[in-house]
């Protein structure tokens, strides 16, 4: 038996492509609801980095930890194949200034983050300085990634009962705006923002013409979806297939994979075929 290869590599699945990749991309959730400490990461990654594409600082969280810390999770993170994100923080930076902002850019580089979010869920950043900070993200050699909401006031994990009714929603044109003038200000990937679209609301209620506007306009390649509830990212898969970009938490990683690869779950696996021990005889 090689014990290097895959268990019960007789069984057919699909093996995504190797990494860098340029569509399929997941991206997972760090420290924020749970702690994600450097053991647990680091026995994640081993087990799991294959199909890992990017990791995720999520509510500035890295600002609780030593900059040794942080770049001691960001050197595991790369040595993975790894990439490293921002969360939306710079919302809570701005608070401080425009010079803030700078000194935020210019750590984020020394610590060796890949892409940074910009995003204003919360904090009233206008959109002319949000295309600025992206091309700021971009003259320091980082990605820029602009996250985008149909909700106005949305994010740092607002959770609100029977908000599609509360909550101010922007209209599809604003939206798409939006997105277009932040792909002209350089920026390659967008982060569509579930809330407004399919968080906290049942099935029924989930925003899919808006998605699928989305997509028919822009393709899915340069949207990343967040989809941190096992049944939105099955949708995803089951909607655009295996290349759509999610967002997921990196509770869900195993599930998640399962359901891309055809491993479990999806009961279209079964579709169409024979079933029986002696079914390939008949």
């Amino acid at each position: 038996m090689n014990l290097s290869g895959k268990a019960f590599d007789f069984v057919e699945i699909y093996s995504p492509p190797s990494k860098p990749r340029k569509r399929g991309i997941v991206e997972i959730r760090g420290p924020y609801y749970t702690s994600v400490s450097l053991g647990y990461l680091k026995d994640l990654l081993d087990d799991w980095s294959e199909y890992i594409d990017g990791y995720k600082f999520a509510g500035g969280s890295m600002r609780l930890l030593t900059r040794q810390r942080v770049k001691e999770i960001l050197e595991l993170c790369h040595a993975h194949s790894v990439y490293v994100s921002t969360g939306g923080f710079i919302e809570r930076v701005i608070v401080q200034g425009g010079e803030a902002v700078d000194r935020y850019l210019k750590e984020c580089k020394e610590l060796g983050f890949d892409v940074v979010e910009v995003s204003n869920g919360l904090a009233p950043i206008t959109l002319k300085d949000k295309f600025e900070i992206v091309r700021r993200v971009k003259s320091l050699g980082m990605e820029p990634k602009p996250e985008v909401s149909m909700m106005i006031g949305a994010g740092a994990g607002t959770h609100i009962a029977n908000y599609e009714n509360k909550m101010k929603m922007r209209s599809y044109d604003d939206f798409e705006r939006e997105i277009r003038a932040h792909l002209d200000a350089g920026a390659h990937v967008i982060m569509v923002e579930s809330e407004g679209l399919t968080e906290d609301l049942p099935p029924e209620k989930w925003r899919k013409d808006v998605i699928e506007k989305l997509v028919d306009e822009f393709g899915y390649e340069v949207f990343m979806f967040e989809a941190s509830d096992p049944s939105v990212f099955k949708w995803y898969l089951t909607e655009f297939g295996r290349d759509v970009n999610v967002f997921v938490d990196h509770s869900q990683i195993v599930e998640f994979i399962a359901w891309k690869t055809g491993l479990w779950g999806d009961s279209r696996i079964w579709e169409g075929k024979e079933i029986g021990l002696h079914a390939e005889e008949r």
